[in-house]
């Protein structure tokens, strides 16, 4: 019996918190999320895949980079407030010098910021979650 069936077979139940939690995610990509949760959602979508020059790149090119910024300063503590800022400096270094070690070095130190915080974002994403209706 392979892992799915046994999975399957025993019908698994999700508690209303993982479901609220799954629900959120999926309004996420249809882009039905309230500001300033759904930049935080991109925030941390795009770090886990890629870290900040990620991040920074795919908003630039989707979007208005300086009104996400803005939004997620509204909803992000202090110390990853100076961490997105640190970041963004480092990442604009690279974007007229492309092989600045400093920057580079600079942009992997706030992705490690981030991991050890990264807490912090799941806890706001999860009081959002909570309010969402099944």
């Amino acid at each position: 019996m392979s892992l799915f069936d046994f999975f399957k077979k025993k019908k698994v139940e999700l508690t209303e918190e993982q479901l609220k939690w799954n629900k959120m995610w999926e309004l996420w990509t249809e882009e039905k999320v309230a500001s300033p949760y759904a930049e935080l959602m991109t925030y941390q979508s795009e770090i886990n895949n890629g870290g900040h020059d990620q991040y920074f790149s795919n908003v630039e090119n989707t979007g208005d980079l300086q009104k996400e910024l803005s939004t997620l300063e509204t909803i992000l503590s202090a110390k990853l407030k100076a961490n997105l800022k640190k970041a963004h400096k480092a990442y604009l270094v690279l974007e007229e010098k492309e092989d600045d070690e400093k920057a580079e070095e600079t942009l992997e130190q706030c992705d490690d910021v981030f991991y050890e915080n990264e807490e912090e974002i799941n806890r706001l994403l999860e009081e959002y979650a909570c309010k969402i209706e099944l």
